[in-house]
């Protein structure tokens, strides 16, 4: 049977060295393991997320860049050194040295033995932002540029923070004093927030009988914020133009008490199955999730009260949730603001006179954001700003968001 150490690292060999997703990579490594799979999921993810900092100790040791594998090893060493104080120094080292005589590499044994020794001794972090929060300068520098020194310090140390777990009750059934009810009798604890319930013990979802009865779904504070600002009314026909995994849509809905008409839709249909899936589970009626491509005008599209246009973005506000976003290249995502500027046209040719759109992202990028809406609202004088809001990570809050509220005018 494979050792714990072993599932981690070759899951993190093929998200370094085969461009695989954290998520993807690290599913399929657990997927025949029964023990220790928090333990495997805490390294991996802690490994990508926090790889700046360990390359910048294990660099500071050695005269050459290592081999992929070596490497690998080192980071996964290094990364419960500095970062797991429950795993013993003793542990952390000698089993590194272990993996490597595992995966056949006996002769850089002594390298990683050393190397982790002198970074045991070596743990102060430096100054320099992006080591020490493991954030590339590149994205960085574009966060101090667009919000400020003082904003981008404020919010870097909860890049690195577990986020917290939100549970939306299902107002069909239940308030958040209920629900948190339910589930403390399931022996799980949270807190009312926000007329949310903050989860703050570790639960299987899959084995809560408060999920499976439809009492609620999961969704981040700040996408629920969202939602609500849409300010839906029992009866209104709704679009959800970028629908997938649905969580807004889901919210949506219970606000409006499961009467009127909510499309929700999707590119791809395994993600509008997700969202009939979770209508069904919620008890939702109203929600009819179907394909569509939102950079398309569909001249079969119903006209709407309300909009949400929840646009495919860059992500920089949930990298606490994806730690490898923060690794993308600036440069690869210069034609999203044409794709998120064309789905709130198309989009806002089906809103009624009188109407609201929502635009929003999860990402913290003012190309993506402000100035994507002010040039919708430049080419389409009969819109108006009604509120436009950017919400930074918190440690007890909700990820980085925005969103515009913009209204259709009557005449």
């Amino acid at each position: 049977m494979k050792s714990s150490r072993l599932v981690a690292f070759e899951a993190l060999y093929k998200i370094f060295y085969d461009s695989a997703y954290s998520n993807i990579a690290l599913d399929k490594a657990l997927k025949d393991i029964d023990e220790d799979k928090a333990f495997i999921s805490a390294l991996v993810y802690g490994v990508v997320e926090r790889r700046i900092t360990l390359d910048y100790f294990i660099n500071k040791y050695v005269s050459s860049k290592p081999k992929p594998k070596i490497l690998t090893i080192l980071r996964l060493g290094a990364y419960q050194l500095l970062f797991m104080d429950k795993v013993p120094v003793s542990a952390a080292i000698n089993e590194s040295v272990k993996l490597t005589k595992e995966i056949k590499q006996d002769y850089y044994s002594s390298l990683v033995n050393a190397v982790l020794h002198k970074i045991d001794n070596d743990r102060e972090l430096p100054e320099d932002l992006s080591v020490r929060y493991s954030v590339p300068e590149s994205l960085i520098n574009m966060w101090v540029k667009q919000y400020g020194r003082s904003t981008v310090e404020e919010f870097l140390p909860c890049v690195n923070e577990k986020p917290p777990v939100f549970a939306v009750p299902n107002t069909l059934y239940v308030d958040a004093d209920e629900l948190l009810y339910e589930l403390l009798c399931e022996g799980i604890e949270g807190e009312v927030i926000d007329d949310l319930v903050m989860i703050t013990s570790s639960f299987d979802l899959s084995k809560s009988r408060a999920f499976n009865n439809g009492l609620f779904h999961i969704e981040d504070l700040s996408s629920y914020q969202c939602a609500m600002v849409l300010g839906t009314k029992a009866g209104e026909t709704v679009i959800d133009t970028c629908s997938a995994p649905g969580g807004k849509a889901f919210t949506i809905a219970e606000h409006m008490k499961n009467e009127g008409k909510l499309f929700a839709f999707d590119l791809y249909s395994h993600r509008v199955k997700q969202i009939k899936d979770g209508a069904k589970r919620l008890g939702i009626s109203i929600i009819d999730a179907d394909i569509n491509d939102a950079t398309v005008f569909n001249e079969n599209m119903p006209m709407a009260d309300r909009i949400l246009c929840d646009v495919v973005c860059s992500g920089f506000g949930i990298i606490r949730r994806k730690p490898e976003i923060r690794y993308k290249e600036l440069d690869s995502l210069s034609s999203l603001p044409e794709t998120q500027l064309k789905i709130l046209e198309t989009s806002s040719r089906y809103l009624k006179a009188g109407g609201t759109i929502v635009y929003s992202t999860c990402t913290l990028n003012k190309k993506e954001n402000e100035k994507v809406v002010n040039a919708f609202l430049s080419n389409n004088k009969s819109f108006t700003l009604i509120e436009e809001k950017t919400i930074f990570p918190s440690k007890f809050g909700g990820d980085g968001f925005y969103w515009a509220v913009i209204s259709k005018n009557e005449n």
